[in-house]
């Protein structure tokens, strides 16, 4: 066996990748699979982008481009976060990178090695502890409890941090949870963090405008006493429906933005280039499918809170945020990794364990409401069946 280095073994998963090549075996044997699992929308591309991206091509941008992004990119990052959030960012802060987890792997690769801390939500997407493990650094998790509507405690959050801490990360609206941390924990957080004025912040903002019921995103840019050690990352791939695209962008400090230009020269060179020109049609262009694929998810959200809450033993609260939810399941009595298998094997239905999520996950599921709300209605029953035979029941 080749000698890998020590780090290669600290290096997690993304199981939704797994659930999600398990569920397309199963199709392949002629099962009929209903994918509750992966997290990314169902709707297209809106035309305008891929036509954009098309003429790109057909205007010869194939070559490199500049490693941070080219200008007209950047320039309408800064645009658009104007726009929406009121914040001047000088275009020179816009790293563009292939996907939001560049950022993540930046930033945290950045900050961590051996002797550090850093802080992550848990639970919460899986790649920010398993890169933390990977650079040498601590992973020291913030619980997010359902109590709470799975946000963080602004007191617990600044409790943890110790002369070791390094960088603290959060994400609202948030991965797996749904949960979307009120104004008044942030506005406390950072009230907190001046006393702590050498960790730095990743604010991942992915879901940024995917909120419902009037809930605010409260946007960690819009706190300028932030602005010398705030990672903000976001992109086009939920908002859009372009994850397959690999399009995301972190606005840096001034004084790490070089770094992390350097960090993409040796990592990746530079962003394909047609999709950059999609992703400046994205943010110039018509914004209307955004608001009506948020207004489906938000119809898709009710139904499946309803429907999950109609299962016995499950018990589901309204996500604020994003395309998850994220229903208690410890009334089952069965374990959140089993009834993730049973759940795919024997209803046909692809959900993910709380535990690929971290050690707090235990006891819930994720679901995915980024899919019809027929199958959303289809994949309950299947569930509800399959729980209550009595011969699945005892085996």
């Amino acid at each position: 066996m080749l000698p890998l280095a020590d780090r290669m073994t600290q290096l997690g998963t993304e199981t939704a990748f797994e659930v999600l090549a398990r569920a397309q075996a199963l199709q392949a044997q002629g099962r009929d699979i209903i994918n509750l699992g992966i997290g990314q929308p169902d709707f297209r591309t809106p035309e305008h982008i891929v036509e954009a991206a098309a003429k790109a091509l057909h205007d010869g941008h194939h070559g490199y481009t500049a490693a941070n992004g080219i200008p007209a990119l950047r320039g309408a990052v800064s645009a658009d976060l104007k726009r929406r959030l009121g914040v001047e960012v000088h275009p020179d802060r816009v790293v563009v990178v292939p996907g939001g987890k560049v950022t993540m792997f930046f930033a945290i690769m950045m900050f961590g090695q051996a002797g550090t801390e850093i802080l992550y939500p848990n639970p919460g997407f899986p790649i920010y502890e398993s890169v933390i493990r990977h650079s040498g650094a601590t992973p020291v998790p913030i619980h997010l409890r359902e109590e709470n509507g799975f946000s963080f405690s602004a007191e617990e959050v600044l409790a943890k941090i110790t002369p070791k801490t390094r960088l603290i990360i959060i994400n609202s609206p948030a991965n797996p949870t749904g949960g979307v941390v009120p104004k008044a924990e942030i506005d406390a957080l950072v009230k907190g963090l001046a006393r702590h004025p050498t960790v730095a912040i990743m604010s991942d903002e992915i879901y940024g405008q995917m909120t419902y019921d009037g809930r605010e995103h409260v946007s960690l840019l819009n706190y300028p006493e932030l602005a010398d050690r705030l990672i903000l990352l976001d992109g086009w791939s939920k908002t859009y429906a372009m994850t397959g695209w690999r399009l995301g962008y972190a606005v840096w400090p001034t004084a790490l933005a070089e770094h992390a230009t350097r960090l993409a020269i040796n990592c990746h060179s530079c962003v394909n280039a047609s999709a950059q020109y999609a992703g400046i049609a994205a943010l110039e262009g018509p914004q209307e499918p955004v608001r009506e694929m948020v207004a489906a998810f938000a119809g898709r959200r009710r139904v499946i809170v309803d429907e999950l809450n109609s299962i016995p033993g499950f018990s589901c609260i309204e996500p604020g945020g994003a395309f998850y939810a994220f229903p208690n399941i410890t009334g089952t009595g069965i374990d959140s990794r089993t009834l993730q298998a049973r759940l795919l094997e024997e209803a046909g239905v692809a959900v993910i364990s709380g535990t690929s999520f971290g050690e707090f996950g235990e006891g819930y599921l994720r679901f995915s409401y980024a899919n019809s709300t027929e199958n959303i209605r289809t994949a309950i029953a299947r569930i509800r069946e399959a729980l209550a035979s009595p011969a699945r029941k005892s085996a």
